[in-house]
């Protein structure tokens, strides 16, 4: 068995539509496709390990001898967001998306949250977190109303200056919307927004705190726990399951301090899944529709891609993947998430180079894939372990 899987998480690096994509006027997104045709890429770690050989990417050509194993997940789930993509993960299928708020939440659910809350608030709408700070952060700093809104994603969002509204009130505010927001509204997460600066230099803080859906059971976590394997989440995995499983966490500043944190637990850790999820693709780049800054972003995470690979030994697996897309490319005005495959790329020095996964028809085939290789098993997927080259140890040669 590999002691070690560390499992990354590229937010919104999606490659390419899913066969469902007209149901979510999605026909023709492609994160990674459309990044690669803006300019040459380079990220010759990701490409080495099979990220070409998945799909074509304009100047980069498919590797004859990838050192990884590649292939490609799909949703099965509907939605398009975290919560949808991590839970596949791990193991769970959604029958109904979580809902979403194209105009902005109902005016009744509003006006309870402000009975219960005690404030009045601005915004409910949908906007890029950034944007509707610039917007709206002076008559908040001015009236004391938080900032409610949402974006295509399923969410309820609350922004607050910390100078205005302490961090406390704010998480406050946030785990009453969370027990508001129920049935028909059960939003995927609730998220604090603090900021702080002053007009014309708003800057949000790193004291964000995402309140999740508890997910149903058992989920990968579920099963590690009861297996007493060791789970480290990096940047927002803990939030995203609500804690559940997630014996040690690590929040994070962004995508280098995230692979920093994983090189410290490459050399800490003996054992067990270190999860990661990378959010700046998403957070900085996607929706603000910024190609060049994403393109600029994937080049800096395969530098330290590059310095992270020579960490993994011979009983580790290392897995890349994505939760769903979020195609910056302005010929599409939305800025919501895009309806898309993942990559999937698998890396253990001496094992699985080369191996073609295919296309996968569910996310939870990595989650099973893990399960698998520590002895258990999750709801749905199919393990690919076996076709990594995995052998147990009773059955391997002398």
């Amino acid at each position: 068995m590999y002691r070690r899987v560390f499992w990354i998480v590229l937010d919104s690096v999606g490659i390419g539509e899913l066969p469902d994509a007209a149901a979510y006027d999605d026909v023709g997104r492609n994160t990674l496709g459309h990044i690669a045709e803006s300019r040459l890429l380079q990220i010759p770690n990701l490409v080495r390990l099979g990220l070409a050989n998945i799909a074509p990417l304009k100047f980069l050509g498919p590797t004859a001898a990838p050192f990884g194993a590649y292939g490609k997940g799909a949703t099965r789930s509907p939605g398009k967001d975290t919560t949808t993509g991590h839970w596949e993960m791990a193991g769970v299928w959604l029958e109904q998306a979580f809902p979403v708020y194209k105009n902005g939440f109902p005016r009744e659910l509003i006006e309870e949250f402000e009975k219960q809350t005690g404030a009045k608030t601005i915004g409910n709408k949908p906007a890029s977190g950034t944007e509707i700070i610039k917007e709206l952060g002076e008559e908040h700093i001015r009236t004391g109303k938080p900032i409610v809104y949402t974006s295509g994603d399923s969410v309820f969002q609350i922004a607050a200056h910390e100078d205005v509204i302490p961090i406390a009130d704010l998480y406050r505010m946030c785990e009453i919307a969370r027990k508001l927001l129920d049935g028909p509204h059960r939003v995927g997460r609730v998220i604090a927004r603090p900021f702080t600066g002053t007009a014309g230099n708003f800057v949000r803080t790193t004291r964000r705190h995402d309140y999740a859906v508890d997910p149903p059971k058992p989920m990968l976590l579920d099963v590690l726990a009861e297996r007493k394997v060791r789970v480290l989440g990096v940047g927002k995995i803990h939030d995203i399951y609500n804690g559940r499983g997630v014996d040690e966490y690590l929040t994070t500043k962004g995508n280098a301090d995230g692979m920093e944190k994983l090189a410290a637990a490459a050399k800490e850790r003996k054992d067990g899944l270190i999860f990661c999820n990378l959010v700046d693709f998403d957070m900085l780049y996607g929706h603000r529709k910024d190609v060049q800054g994403f393109a600029k972003s994937l080049e800096e995470f395969d530098r330290m891609l590059g310095a992270f690979l020579p960490l993994l030994s011979l009983s580790d697996l290392l897995m890349i993947t994505a939760d769903h897309g979020c195609d910056p490319d302005p010929r599409w005005p939305t800025t919501d998430h895009s309806r898309e495959y993942v990559p999937i790329l698998a890396y253990s020095p001496g094992k699985g180079a080369g191996v073609n996964l295919g296309v996968r028809d569910t996310l939870a085939d990595m989650g099973q894939t893990i399960a698998e290789n520590f002895g258990g098993e999750i709801p749905h997927g199919t393990s690919f372990l076996s076709e990594l080259g995995f052998q147990r140890t009773s059955e391997a040669a002398p």
